[in-house]
């Protein structure tokens, strides 16, 4: 899942005032902001498979420090553990945890059986992936719910629409686009995904 994941900071971000835009996007990202910095290091590994599922040629087959249930307990735990020593409260706390393990929890939704529970199984994964169009279809309504949750009661600046905008076309980009070529160059692409958290911040202000 991927602008899925969007979905849920857009959303959350309307519940909880003290609390940007950029920050939820690393929330519900960081499961996906600190992989592609493992892959470099060899910590995790990824095949690029074609027809491993319809949806995506990647084959996530070693993926435990960032995308088991554990991994992102420990990480969740930590973006909450900065907001505590940062800002001081709890329950913004909890809200950041909560949504980084959104990540796990869609991420079940949309794999194959491949995502960890502890770092080296069980696996769980429901399959959305197998159906391109139910995929689409289920990521693009969330989206739309979480860009109407947001831009409810207030008037987003035109750097939001755009960003808006760029996320959706790089979804489709990667559904209907050619494969990368290998891993070290999807894992450096994947590392642009940074470069939406200033934007969010800008953005949202």
């Amino acid at each position: 899942m991927f602008i899925g994941h969007f979905a849920v900071g857009l959303g959350a971000r309307r519940f909880t005032p003290g609390i940007s835009l950029a920050l939820w996007f690393i929330a519900v990202q960081l499961l996906d902001l600190i992989w592609p910095v493992l892959l470099l290091a060899g910590l995790e590994h990824v095949r690029i498979d074609p027809g491993n599922t319809p949806m995506t040629p990647l084959d996530f087959y070693d993926y435990p420090i960032t995308h088991s249930l554990v991994g992102a307990a420990a990480w969740g735990a930590a973006l909450a553990g900065v907001w505590l020593v940062l800002r001081g409260r709890r329950g913004g706390a909890a809200l950041l945890f909560g949504g980084v393990l959104s990540h796990w929890v869609l991420d079940v939704v949309s794999h194959r059986p491949d995502v960890p529970v502890l770092p080296h199984g069980p696996y769980l994964g429901l399959g959305l992936w197998y159906s391109v169009p139910l995929t689409i279809g289920v990521e693009s309504a969330m989206f739309a719910a979480g860009i109407w949750l947001y831009a409810r009661g207030r008037r987003p600046r035109p750097g939001f629409w755009v960003l808006m905008a760029v996320l959706y076309a790089l979804y489709l980009a990667a559904a209907f686009g050619p494969p990368p070529p290998n891993v070290h160059a999807l894992a450096w692409t994947a590392l642009a995904g940074w470069l939406f958290i200033p934007w969010a911040y800008w953005a949202d202000r």
